[in-house]
């Protein structure tokens, strides 16, 4: 059967080789005699997995020693409730840029542990546009950014200076895109499901500085030192999810590392953008400075509001049917997105393109 270009938000599409060799070894792992998940998490075997997966990331991400690789579950979505849990501890208080869907999901699970400042909002223009950061509250505990936002597809390509206020940051959609200065924060976490692997284990890498600020009394699974101190397997942790992670990270270094792949990024989304820039019936809403790179929505130019869905879903309808799948926009923005991260080749861009060409022609 032949396969269709995803270019779903999350979980997304995985790089074909590393499906084939999982199936591969779907039966039996190297010479364990059994399947990853079959396996115990206490094995030797997957002992190793789990070590080749962290030494993997390290090198791909350029991660210093004095930082923690944890591996977890919960989504980033937990990770909203345990890094204020965790570290806005001091002075119990945090600032915030307000930028779309999550970065507000993360906001409003702050405020149920502290105060939270906002330190710029782009909600006014429909988070069209990042807000300029010109500092920070110098007693926040930490300031939180979401790198890449996932639904309205925005993107800060260069990392905001936030003085000595440690820098957390959402970088679920944005990870491994293009190399990212890890020194530059104190805490970085992703959903695997977008350039990681597929869903069930989230990334966290955490300053071990900032291991001081945890408070004691915090419910074990909560708390990132029952995690640091266990090599995150104080429980049974998603151990087929980590391993397709660790098959991922192999292909990423075996591609040429986050450099190679932020050149071909580059070509995509180039690619698509000078389209949409062109077109008559379509356009990028996102102001383009700040553009994503990884998370593409767009919208036509019909201002009639049923006009405009009709079209929508005639859209999709049209690219399902042509193995262009899972273009729809997020159900709170509308339009078509197309999501085309690391494992979206440059071809299935080119015949997306090709198909919005000959959609426009039909329909204009």
């Amino acid at each position: 059967m032949k396969r269709f270009y995803n270019f779903s938000a999350g979980p997304s599409m995985l790089p074909e080789s590393v499906l084939r060799k999982a199936a591969d070894e779907m039966l039996c792992y190297e010479a364990s005699g059994q399947s990853v998940m079959e396996m115990s998490h206490r094995s030797k075997p997957f002992e190793a997995i789990i070590a080749g997966a962290e030494a993997l990331v390290r090198q791909n991400m350029a991660i210093p020693d004095n930082y923690h690789v944890l591996f977890l579950q919960g989504g980033a979505s937990l990770q909203f409730h345990m890094l204020p849990l965790n570290f806005m501890t001091l002075n119990k208080k945090a600032d915030f840029t307000l930028t779309g869907t999550w970065a507000q999901k993360a906001l409003e699970e702050a405020q149920k542990l502290g105060s939270v400042n906002v330190v710029g909002s782009s909600k006014d223009k429909k988070w069209s546009y990042l807000p300029e950061i010109t500092g920070a509250d110098p007693e926040a505990d930490y300031f939180h950014i979401c790198y890449n936002n996932t639904i309205e597809g925005t993107q800060y390509h260069s990392i905001p200076d936030v003085g000595n206020v440690p820098l957390i940051g959402d970088i679920s959609s944005g990870v491994l895109s293009k190399q990212l200065d890890v020194s530059r924060f104190a805490v970085l976490y992703a959903g695997a499901q977008k350039n990681l692997g597929p869903s069930g284990v989230t990334l966290v890498i955490i300053r071990k500085d900032m291991m001081e600020r945890i408070p004691g009394g915090l419910p074990a699974m909560l708390n990132y030192k029952t995690h640091a101190d266990n090599q995150s397997m104080y429980n049974t942790p998603p151990c087929y999810p980590i391993y397709m992670f660790k098959l991922v990270q192999e292909w990423i270094r075996d591609m040429g590392g986050p450099e190679e792949l932020y050149r071909q990024n580059e070509q995509k989304a180039r690619l698509l953008y000078d389209f949409l820039d062109s077109s008559s019936l379509f356009f990028s809403p996102v102001e383009k400075s700040v553009r994503s790179l990884m998370n593409v929505p767009f919208l036509t130019t019909e201002t009639d509001p049923e006009k405009a869905d009709a079209l929508n879903k005639k859209f999709v309808k049209e690219s399902d049917a042509a193995g262009l799948v899972n273009l729809a926009g997020h159900r709170s923005v509308g339009g078509m997105r197309a999501s085309i991260y690391n494992a979206m080749p440059l071809e299935g861009v080119e015949a997306l393109v090709a198909f919005m060409k000959n959609f426009e022609a039909q329909n204009s």
